[in-house]
C-alpha cells in the first residue's frame, strides 16, 4: 500500500491520504520529487546478495543509469531479525540531505520517507516496485520501523554512497513513526 500524505512542520495533517500512484507521482513532481511505479516481480531467495538482486533487476537498473550519471550502486536489506535493527533505524531517523540524488527501487518490502520542503512535510510509504528520487539537498529522514522488512537498490551519483549531512533539527519527533503512520491510514 503506497501511501503519500502531506503535513505541516508541526506535524498537523494538511491534507487526505493518496494512495492513487499517479496522483502520488503528480504530487511529488510538484516537489521536484520523481516517484514511479516499476515492476518488481522477479523472485528473489531470502538471502539473495547484491550481484543476483542486481542481475536480477538489471534492465531496471539500465534505465536508472541512462537518466542519472550514476557513479555507485548497491543493495541494501534489512529484516526484522536482524541483531543491528534498532541501529540501522536509528541512523536514518534524523533529518538530513545528501550531496547527491537519494534514488531508491524498492524491490521487496517498504518503508517510509518523510521530505521536508520548504514549510510541509510529505510521508511517502514506498513498498516493493515503488522507485523514488530525492533530489541532492532535500532535508528528508527515513524510517523503516521497529521490524524493519525491506531490499531496495540504492543507486548513487558520487562514488562515496550513502553520505549523510545531518542538520541537527529535531523535526522528526513531531511526526508519526511508520508503524504508527501503516497503522493510521489501513
Amino acid at each position: 500500500m503506497t501511501v503519500l500524505q502531506e503535513f505541516d512542520e508541526n506535524g498537523i495533517v494538511q491534507a487526505d491520504a493518496i494512495r492513487d500512484g499517479a496522483q502520488i507521482a503528480s504530487v511529488l513532481k510538484q516537489q521536484s520529487v520523481l516517484f514511479e511505479r516499476w515492476d518488481a516481480s522477479e523472485v528473489l531467495a531470502a538471502d539473495a546478495d547484491q550481484d543476483a538482486v542486481l542481475s536480477a533487476y538489471n534492465t531496471s537498473v539500465q534505465k536508472l543509469k541512462s537518466n542519472y550519471d550514476i557513479q555507485s550502486m548497491d543493495v541494501v536489506a534489512i529484516r526484522p531479525d536482524n541483531p543491528q535493527k534498532a541501529e540501522f533505524r536509528q541512523k536514518f531517523l534524523a533529518e538530513h540531505t545528501h550531496a547527491d540524488f537519494e534514488i531508491r527501487f524498492f524491490v521487496e518490502g517498504s518503508g517510509l520517507f518523510y521530505l521536508h520542503i520548504e514549510n510541509k512535510v510529505y510521508l511517502i510509504l514506498c513498498e516493493q516496485g515503488d522507485l523514488i528520487s530525492v533530489p541532492a539537498n532535500t532535508t528528508h529522514w527515513f524510517d523503516m520501523g521497529v521490524n524493519p522488512n525491506f531490499k531496495c537498490i540504492r543507486l548513487f551519483t558520487t562514488d562515496e554512497g550513502w553520505v549523510g549531512n545531518f542538520t541537527g533539527n529535531d523535526i522528526a519527533k513531531k511526526f508519526p513513526s511508520m508503524d504508527d503512520f501503516v497503522g493510521s491510514v489501513k
